[in-house]
């Protein structure tokens, strides 16, 4: 029955989109499925979304191939599939239906791994100032997660960004619609690692600076403060612009204090407001990310300009990323990770105080015994009523459930159309 109100949706979804236009034309669409070169014989289903208005249709394979009707347009499709416990993901970004075309498409889906320890959240977009008349930034900072019931040891994790910074630039990595690398990621610019051994306790977290490990609300109410976290991205020997890295507070020790290597250009690490691809990697061996970055022969420029420098992160070191797009610039946006790290894409909003925030998994956290009577429902810090917004549709509000006691298992499909939501406030923001 839900296959069958999906379609229904769908239908209805792009009959409204017709009456906008009573001369516009209904296109049959098909989109087959594969693994390799081989059909998908399991039942999946396929989201094809407008990248002109982020619409979303969805309808389940039959026979390997999911049919549409659509009118012409630009448009992704997406799809994820579980098998014998391993993920496939798979986005088609160049769907584009013309009117009278044979529209038929084809979706190929990658193996992915999980990870246990997660980026919870990544706030990046910053806040409007108290008169409300300037966008403040520098405020960024994101959340690692052990999603696990073990401890985890995230001593050797560094944090990492796509190119190009944004979603929207012109990506030199991109030829025919496709992304040139395969088997890692440039990773542009610096990456940064911690330097001491890390710890996260068992459905636990961290929080770390990226910009300004200082209390930001004393001067904009509407920010964070980032003078409690945990660690912090401060390295003033190679990156010194003060206005991204002042002193930061006295709590944080300076052996928390990440360390870092520009392989590019400039006195700050250019991390996107509004759009970036963000992941976190962690070397294999007895490499270490200094180590690996430090050396010229893991150095490249897609253009052979300095500032285009990138690092070629093997992808099987990556253990997690997100990638964001640019809600006022969606149709211009294009991904910088492979389907194996991250399939799809949140949209986001920037300058409003939202922050991207992962979904629960609700059936894994249901299932946790010591959960009951201790998790809270009808969630509603999500901005789907906002337009480009989105929600968590487990319906739990994951941090008044933790701080009832609950231990909280979030949604790790390498999606982040399925596992992240914008959220309205950030969540350490009391």
């Amino acid at each position: 029955m839900k296959k069958f109100i999906y379609i229904l949706l769908a239908a209805a979804a792009a009959f409204t989109a017709c009456k906008k236009d009573e001369s516009a034309k209904i296109n049959d669409v098909t989109v087959q499925v594969l693994i390799g070169n081989e059909p998908v014989t399991d039942a999946v289903e396929v989201t094809v979304t407008d990248k002109s208005s982020s619409t979303a249709y969805k309808a389940t394979t039959v026979n390997g191939t999911a049919t549409f009707q659509l009118v012409a347009g630009i448009y992704e499709a997406s799809a994820t599939l579980y098998k014998e416990s391993s993920i496939y993901n798979g986005t088609n970004s160049a769907v584009t239906v013309v009117d009278g075309g044979a529209n038929a498409f084809t979706l190929n889906l990658s193996a992915s791994t999980t990870s246990q320890v997660i980026i919870k959240e990544l706030y990046i977009g910053g806040c409007m100032d108290n008169e409300g008349a300037n966008d403040y930034a520098l405020d960024k900072y994101v959340i690692l997660y052990n999603n696990s019931p073990l401890e985890a040891d995230a001593s050797k994790m560094a944090f990492a960004i796509g190119s190009p910074a944004n979603s929207n630039a012109t990506n030199f990595y991109l030829k025919d619609g496709k992304l040139t690398y395969s088997d890692y990621i440039p990773a542009w610019n610096a990456v940064w690692w911690f330097q001491k051994d890390v710890k996260i306790a068992p459905y636990s977290q961290i929080v770390i600076s990226i910009t300004g490990a200082i209390n930001h609300t004393e001067t904009y109410s509407k920010s964070v403060d980032l003078s409690k976290a945990d660690y912090v991205f401060y390295d003033p020997e190679v990156f010194n612009l003060a206005s991204n890295y002042p002193a930061p507070s006295a709590s944080i020790p300076a052996d928390n204090y990440l360390k870092t290597y520009c392989y590019g250009l400039g006195t700050a690490w250019a991390i996107s407001k509004t759009s970036p691809s963000f992941f976190i990697f962690s070397p294999e061996g007895a490499t270490t990310a200094k180590a690996f970055v430090t050396n010229p022969d893991n150095i490249e420029s897609p253009t052979g300009k300095p500032a285009f420098n990138c690092a070629k992160i093997p992808v099987s070191w990556v253990k997690d990323g997100v990638e964001v797009f640019d809600n006022a610039n969606l149709q211009k946006s294009n991904k910088r990770l492979l389907d194996s790290i991250d399939a799809g894409y949140i949209g986001f909003t920037n300058k409003n105080g939202y922050t991207i925030y992962r979904n629960v998994d609700k059936d894994a956290t249901e299932a946790l015994a010591e959960n009951e009577g201790k998790l809270v429902y009808n969630y509603a810090g999500g901005t789907d009523g906002i337009e480009g917004g989105s929600t968590d549709p487990s319906g739990i509000d994951a941090e008044a459930s933790i701080a009832k006691g609950a231990h909280i298992i979030y949604k790790d499909t390498n999606n982040s159309k399925n596992d992240f939501h914008q959220r309205k406030v950030a969540s350490i923001k009391k």
